[in-house]
């Protein structure tokens, strides 16, 4: 009568942007363990982010697929893409309760 049911686990790769609490300071990068990777950045085990720590989680996108993760964290990173976070993240940007 009873059914055993496969239960599976969903892998997603994240973009995600960090912003700094001590300087003005944003970061965007990728991984496909997103807790982990932000307790990377605010311990100082990561080499690029350490001067800048701590940090909170801003955005993060998630994607079934690596290389359609990195594509998006690529373009984050260029000047178009950092224009449209700056959109996209207008009210937290504009909003200065927003970044206490």
């Amino acid at each position: 009568m009873y059914r055993l049911v496969r239960l599976t686990v969903m892998k997603f790769f994240y973009v995600y942007v960090l912003k700094s609490l001590k300087k003005d300071f944003i970061y965007v990068g990728f991984t496909a363990n997103l807790k982990k990777r932000l307790y990377g950045h605010n311990s100082g085990s990561e080499f690029s982010t350490k001067p800048y720590k701590p940090f909170e989680l801003i955005f993060y996108e998630a994607y079934r697929n690596e290389k359609d993760a990195k594509r998006r964290e690529m373009y984050f990173k260029t000047t178009k893409g950092k224009t449209t976070l700056k959109v996209m993240l207008r009210e937290f940007f504009d909003n200065p309760a927003l970044k206490e």
